[in-house]
């Protein structure tokens, strides 16, 4: 049984040279503890470079030793999402480029997911023919788009257009509105609590805003175990049983809309990856790895899937991946 890993993210020295050059003010790179740079907003670290983010013969190198078959590749935050929309579109070029040429590369062990410019939905679509052309078996989004919702009407058309060739879609979390507000610039507090709280309050939105009933073609793939999700799906179930407010766009119980949804395995404890299971079953359950980030621990999320029943654990560690993302 292959081991296909749907989290799991690659950079390139090109994609590098335009965040330094485009990114600034708002995002920079500077040296943290621990002897790496980091990319940082408004001055507040959020994404640890390593080596292995810019070596695709690195990476495969790790995947053999780990048993991992199949890796489909996304860029991470902020993905293409500044400057104007030259330099966004040319940007997601590069990207898609560069992850399609390492697909070429090595055909039997790479994919990627297509970036694509959501600020600039006219041009976002065009990028995405290209790069469905290109070889791209789904989409990378993040939770916010510079704070724009997801589910905001002027993307409607990028979300017709993957709805109408029914393509998984990554929901991956960044830096969440309100950074200074929520004072996270110490203590890491964006990665453990901030990107987690930006999944659960996308994806939420999907599912009280009647999104899925819009769009019902969507893979929504929600990042990191879907973040709360299956922790407070029952909280939101009550709420939308008893509170008029929250029946506003759907009248079916937002549980039911939840089942739909796959949740990658990047959890770091039994529990939360049985908590995933429990609330879309195990064909709805993905094995990622968030590889090669300094918490992208391949081996041990990898070991937690195998230690799971046999049905459970063959279609996680890559059954459900070959079927929604045809490979």
């Amino acid at each position: 049984m292959s081991v296909v890993d749907v989290h799991t993210h690659m950079l390139s020295h090109a994609w590098l040279d335009r965040y330094k050059k485009y990114g600034p003010p708002r995002y920079t790179i500077a040296p943290i503890k621990g002897g790496y740079d980091a990319m940082h907003e408004h001055g507040a670290p959020f994404l640890t470079i390593t080596p292995t983010m810019l070596d695709y013969a690195a990476r495969i190198k790790a995947m053999d030793e780990v048993g991992v078959d199949v890796a489909i590749v996304s860029i991470g935050g902020p993905s293409c999402y500044f400057g104007g929309e030259e330099v966004s579109l040319g940007t997601a070029r590069i990207i898609n480029d560069d992850m399609a040429a390492a697909q070429r590369q090595y055909p039997d062990r790479i994919r990627f997911l297509a970036t694509l410019p959501w600020q600039y939905p006219n041009v976002a679509v065009a990028e995405l023919e290209r790069a469905l052309s290109l070889g791209a078996v789904g989409v990378m989004v993040l939770a916010n788009i510079q704070g724009a919702h997801l589910t905001d009407p002027a993307m409607a058309p990028i979300w017709q257009a993957i709805d109408d060739r029914a393509l998984p879609v990554l929901v991956h979390p960044t830096n969440p509105p309100g950074l200074d507000e929520m004072a996270m610039q110490k203590y890491n507090l964006i990665a453990t609590v901030g990107f987690v709280f930006d999944t659960t309050l996308a994806i939420t939105r999907m599912v009280m805003s009647g999104f899925l009933d819009k769009y019902p073609n969507l893979k929504l793939i929600a990042a990191h175990g879907g973040g709360t999700i299956p922790y407070i799906n029952k909280r939101i179930d009550i709420f939308h049983e008893y509170m008029a407010t929250s029946r506003v766009d759907i009248e079916t119980p937002p549980s039911e809309y939840y089942a739909r949804i796959y949740y990658d395995a990047v959890v770091y404890q039994m529990n939360a990856l049985a908590a995933c299971i429990d609330i879309g079953g195990p064909s709805h359950v993905l094995y990622g790895s968030d590889f090669p980030h300094v918490t992208g621990l391949m081996r041990p999320l990898l070991a937690q899937v195998d230690s799971l029943p046999k049905d459970q654990r063959d279609q996680i560690r890559g059954k459900n991946a070959e079927q929604i993302f045809k490979l």
